[in-house]
């Protein structure tokens, strides 16, 4: 007997929406929403094509590859410091800013 689910939509706004959504902790959410950011800088930063993404990957210590995934917005598998090594080899720095949760 086949038994119908119904699937409920659900737009969200903000990593934080995201994360509510999909059940996640604070700290998980916080390092989605940390990596997002990161991530989508890091993609702009790649595709201007200076350095290239064979110069970037050996400066790294990581694969072409990866750098062209990073630079596609995919970062499954791609560990945080990978992507700040990354950030580094494009002559980039991150810039830390604290801030008070949202309560």
């Amino acid at each position: 007997m086949a038994t119908s689910k119904t699937r409920k939509r659900v737009t969200v706004r903000t990593a934080e929406d995201l994360g509510r959504a999909l059940g996640l902790s604070a700290a998980d959410t916080a390092e989605m929403e940390f990596r997002s950011e990161l991530t989508v800088a890091l993609a702009k930063i790649i595709q201007t094509g200076r350095p290239t993404h064979a110069e970037i990957a050996k400066r790294a210590g990581t694969s072409r590859t990866r750098v062209t995934a990073i630079a596609n917005g995919n970062t499954h598998g791609v560990s945080t410091d990978v992507l700040i090594r990354v950030l580094a080899a494009t002559g980039h720095r991150a810039e830390v800013r604290v801030k008070k949760a949202a309560a």
